[in-house]
């Protein structure tokens, strides 16, 4: 039996997820086992707006964003990403065919990892611990879970909230949450899809576009990643060091994206 692909798909604005399901599909029906991950930021940012409670984004001294969590934040989050998001997308699969199951990383304890105690950030240019921040990071996938699933037929679609080794619902980084799966089952193949066409030397010029790394450039390329690239491209580092053979950096707003990904059109990473 071939090995899966694991697909990660993001949240912002501008991405087309009939044409990313369209593939899942495409690839369902000829044997290919897929496990999607996906995000719901653009959708989160519009319900907290809604909701009057605008994000809020931490920047860590090392130059990463990532979304403050408190609890009134978590219950949207889980609202956008393992209702609404999850939801349509397991919908959108079904109506293609697949037979897909929707996961939160809570279920089964699948994505599990430590709360953080606190997140130093940097606010009006100085150092701060944020200790009311419900984050934390993958340490730990729930292999016989999913490797139950695919072997099943079903198709797994996975988002955040992530389960803590406390039992608390924590917001972890989707990139990183993927590169954790890709490696616990062995895949060869990890693809993330956004809304620009891969990793851009000079962001937003997408004739910058880079077609190939190594991965013992990647340290470098977080020079010139910008926002939510660098978590990404620290996706890319785990998920290789992990075992998996490549990770492609792929643009999820044209048609057959992940297709596309798999013959290499986008950012490949190689170890």
């Amino acid at each position: 039996m071939s090995k899966p692909i694991v697909v990660k798909v993001g949240g912002s604005a501008g991405i087309n997820y009939d044409f990313v399901c369209d593939d899942v599909a495409a690839l369902v029906r000829e044997g290919q086992r897929i496990v999607l991950v996906h995000g719901g930021s653009h959708e989160l940012n519009l319900l907290s707006e809604k909701l009057g409670k605008p994000p809020r984004f931490l920047t860590s001294p090392q130059g990463f964003t990532s979304r403050y969590t408190d609890a009134e934040t978590l219950d949207l989050f889980a609202m956008v990403y393992a209702g609404k998001m999850n939801t349509r997308i397991v919908e959108r699969l079904q109506k293609r065919g697949v037979n897909a199951v929707g996961l939160s990383g809570l279920d089964g304890r699948l994505l599990e990892g430590p709360r953080k105690a606190s997140v130093r950030a940097v606010i009006d240019g100085r150092q701060v611990l944020v200790r009311d921040d419900y984050t934390g990071r993958v340490e730990k996938v729930n292999r016989d879970l999913l490797s139950l699933l695919l072997e099943h037929g079903y198709t797994p679609v996975i988002s955040p909230p992530a389960c803590s080794t406390e039992g608390e619902a924590i917001n972890v980084d989707g990139d990183r949450a993927a590169a954790m799966i890709a490696a616990a089952l062995s895949a060869d193949q990890l693809i993330i899809l956004s809304n620009v066409p891969g990793l851009l030397r000079y962001f937003p010029d997408e004739s910058t576009l880079i077609p190939e790394l190594r991965y013992a450039n990647l340290e470098q390329a977080l020079g010139f990643a910008e926002g939510r690239m660098k978590k990404k491209v620290l996706g890319a580092s785990e998920a290789i060091a992990g075992g998996v053979r490549q990770v492609v950096f792929g643009d999820a707003r044209i048609e057959r994206p992940i297709l596309n990904a798999m013959q290499g059109r986008g950012t490949v990473i190689r170890a």
